[in-house]
């Protein structure tokens, strides 16, 4: 019976905090503090109230009708004036802001403490240069980044070539090697530069069709193995694979979710830990039986991603898969072997192509990132 009341009382206060909310916005137009139509109401009817007191004082008193117009007429003045400077105060703000975007600087912002139109115009125009700064700020880092990345192995390759031409070494297959790892580590760079792009501009279709998911994910995985050693992966990773059941298959674009498990994959190993294991596990997706969905998930032994970096390790630029390196070493920023942080971002967007979903899941040891393609919603023979 108590606990009847409760929910009563607890309704009925939902519906006068309703119905106080809907009369409050109901009173907006006429509300000079909400709306500048209603200021600029208010301000015609106080000085037409104000010249009609005027006249009557001067009916009642016997005052020169030239005077009270003279204060008639100075009194609106006042007012207007008062009223415009509060009006236009915002614009003075908002075009100094802007005459300061423009130089370079997008840390201004306009104070929005008022709740008219003016208001919301100053919340988006904070919404605008919050956006721009940060536009700006992703600018300097790719410029910083790929300035980074390029000068490495460009660095690496002059010398190795500086020193065959020079004779301190011979033109043999192990140098060759190391040339040809220092060219691989700028092609990826460049494919994911180019990814980036085409990210941006929406102009990469998908070619999705049906494929047996056991025989596809082992070449992929065969791919990760013989690269081993070129760049910065490494040999002491083993890598292993589930698929269950043997015959899954799948729909989805072929080319770019090997993209998306490629780079998953090279940052796994990356961040595991010395004779570490990466597990890639693949299995029928929740929807219907047969239409193609597919459930992923990439696991490694490494330090991990703390839950507060999880929903921030796809962005761009982020450069780190965890905040501490496959050595251990606590640190942040770019990641071992280097990276710009363009990996992940580009998984995220390949796997959203498809409408289906990536994210860090829990894991008791290690990284978890599983993904979700929802597949056709008609099944396929």
């Amino acid at each position: 019976m108590g606990r009847a009341l409760v929910r009563c009382r607890r309704a009925a206060a939902r519906q006068g905090a309703e119905a106080w909310g809907q009369l409050w916005e109901g009173l907006r137009p006429v509300d000079p503090y909400r709306s500048v139509k209603a200021a600029l109401g208010w301000l015609v009817i106080v000085s037409v109230v104000i010249t009609t007191l005027l006249a009557l004082f001067a009916v009642q008193s016997a005052t020169e009708l030239r005077v009270i117009t003279i204060i008639s007429i100075v009194a609106s003045l006042l007012i207007t004036q008062f009223v415009a400077q509060s009006l236009t105060a915002p614009l003075d703000e908002m075009s100094s802001v802007a005459k300061a975007m423009a130089g370079g600087d997008y840390s201004r912002r306009v104070r929005g403490e008022r709740r008219d139109e003016f208001g919301e115009l100053a919340a988006n125009f904070n919404r605008m240069a919050a956006d721009l700064e940060a536009v700006d700020q992703h600018r300097k880092e790719l410029v910083a980044n790929v300035s980074h990345e390029l000068r490495t192995p460009i660095a690496a390759l002059r010398a190795v070539l500086e020193n065959v031409v020079d004779g301190v070494s011979d033109a043999d297959p192990e140098t060759m090697r190391t040339a040809l790892s220092q060219t691989e580590r700028l092609g990826r760079l460049v494919d994911h530069l180019l990814d980036l792009s085409r990210l941006d501009n929406g102009v990469v279709p998908l070619g999705s069709r049906r494929f047996e998911v056991w025989p596809y994910l082992a070449g992929v995985l065969k791919e990760a193995n013989m690269s081993k050693g070129s760049g910065h992966s490494r040999k002491d990773v083993h890598l292993h694979l589930d698929v269950s059941p043997p015959e899954l298959r799948a729909y989805a674009d072929p080319e770019r979710l090997h993209q998306v498990v490629a780079n998953l994959i090279d940052n796994a190993v990356k961040h595991s830990p010395q004779h570490g294991r990466v597990t890639v596990r693949a299995r029928p997706g929740a929807a219907a039986e047969g239409d193609g969905s597919l459930e992923m998930e990439v696991l490694d032994e490494g330090p991990g991603i703390p839950e507060s970096e999880r929903d921030r390790v796809f962005d761009r630029f982020n450069g780190t898969h965890s905040t501490e390196s496959a050595t251990g070493r606590k640190g942040g920023g770019i990641s071992p072997g280097g990276g710009t942080g363009l990996g992940l971002a580009i998984a995220r967007w390949a796997v959203e192509l498809h409408g289906g979903r990536i994210r860090v899941a829990e894991s008791p040891r290690g990284c978890r990132i599983q993904l979700t393609l929802p597949g056709t919603s008609q099944p396929q023979v």
